[in-house]
C-alpha cells in the first residue's frame, strides 16, 4: 500500500511530454510533472516516489527529496506567515506548514528556524514544529560514552548550545568544551561525553579518550611535515591559534605533542615543533 509522507516504489504507467504517470495503488494513477522528474523513467520502470497531500487534501507525487523527511530536523526559512501558522521553504512543490500551536515563538517571514518535521496520522499531512521537546526526548537512551553521533545545533544559551542527536533526542554542548562559535542549524559530527544520572546527555565535538590523543598526534605530525618539518606553534601559543590549525583544545594539543616527543618523532623548540627526521 502506498504511504503518504514516505518514498514508495511505484511503477510508471505512462510517459507524456509534460511528465509521467505512476500507479499509486489505492491512491490511483498520479501524474509527476516534468520538473519533478529527477531521473530517467520509462513505462514499466519502478521508481522512488515521494507522496504528500496538497492544500486541497489531494495526493501529490514527486521524485524530489524534501530538505527534511518526517522524523528529521532541519533549519528552514519562512516564506509566508498567516494567522494560524507559517509556510516554510522545504524544497518541494508545496511549502511546509508550521501550525501556530507548534511554534515556540511566533515565526517571522524571512527568518530561518530549526524545526522537527512530522507526519500527522489524523490529517495525513506533513507539518513542522519548533517545539523540539514535544517530539524529541531530552533523555535519549541507547547511547554509549564516546559514541560518535550526528548533531544539528538547534539553539544557544549562556552555557553553550543545545543539539539534536541522530534526529532522536537532545543533548548539550558546553562552552568550556568549545573553541569556536557554532551556527544554529549547523550539522556537526560529535561524541557522547557524559550520560548523567537523569539520562540527559553532554556532548563534545572532539573524540574523547586515548584514541583521540593518538589521532591528534597523527594530525599534528602531518601538519608539521606539510610545513617543511617545522611548525611555529608551541604549548604557549594562544588557544585560539591552536584551535584554528587543528580544531582541538590547547590541553589536548599539549598531550598529543607530548606523545610525539616521547616517541622521538619531534623536538620541542622554543619557537615551535620540529621533526626529528623531516
Amino acid at each position: 500500500m502506498a504511504a503518504i509522507g514516505k518514498f514508495n516504489k511505484l511503477k510508471v504507467t505512462r510517459c507524456v511530454a509534460a511528465g509521467i504517470f505512476v500507479n499509486a495503488e489505492q491512491l490511483g494513477e498520479l501524474k509527476i510533472p516534468g520538473w519533478d522528474v529527477t531521473g530517467k523513467a520509462e513505462k514499466g520502470d519502478e521508481i522512488d516516489v515521494f507522496l504528500f497531500l496538497d492544500s486541497a487534501g489531494q495526493p501529490v507525487a514527486t521524485m524530489r527529496k524534501p530538505l527534511a523527511m518526517p522524523g528529521e530536523v532541519a533549519r528552514l526559512k519562512v516564506s509566508a506567515v498567516e494567522s494560524d501558522g507559517a509556510l516554510l521553504e522545504w524544497g518541494m512543490p508545496k511549502q511546509l506548514w508550521a501550525p501556530a500551536q507548534d511554534q515556540q515563538q511566533k515565526m517571522v517571514r524571512g527568518f530561518s528556524y530549526v524545526v522537527y518535521v512530522y507526519f500527522d496520522p489524523k490529517s495525513q499531512r506533513i507539518n513542522a514544529s519548533t517545539k523540539l521537546e514535544k517530539y524529541l526526548t531530552v533523555t535519549p537512551g541507547g547511547l554509549q560514552l564516546d559514541q560518535e553521533v550526528e548533531l544539528i545545533i538547534c539553539d544557544e544559551s549562556d552555557l553553550g548550545y543545545r543539539a539534536v542527536i541522530n534526529n532522536i533526542g537532545l543533548g548539550f554542548l558546553y562552552n568550556n568544551d568549545l573553541f569556536q562559535k557554532l551556527k544554529i542549524g549547523e550539522k556537526r559530527k560529535g561524541y557522547v561525553k557524559n550520560i548523567r544520572e537523569d539520562g540527559r546527555v553532554d556532548l563534545c565535538l572532539q573524540k574523547p579518550g586515548f584514541e583521540k590523543i593518538d589521532d591528534l598526534g597523527k594530525q599534528i605530525l602531518a601538519k608539521v611535515r606539510a610545513s617543511g618539518g617545522f611548525l611555529a606553534i608551541t604549548d604557549k601559543s594562544p588557544a585560539e591559534e591552536i584551535y584554528q590549525l587543528f580544531a582541538i583544545s590547547k590541553k589536548n594539543y599539549k598531550k598529543a605533542v607530548g606523545g610525539l616527543y616521547k616517541k622521538g618523532l619531534v623536538i620541542l623548540e622554543e619557537k615551535g615543533v620540529r621533526l626529528v627526521r623531516p
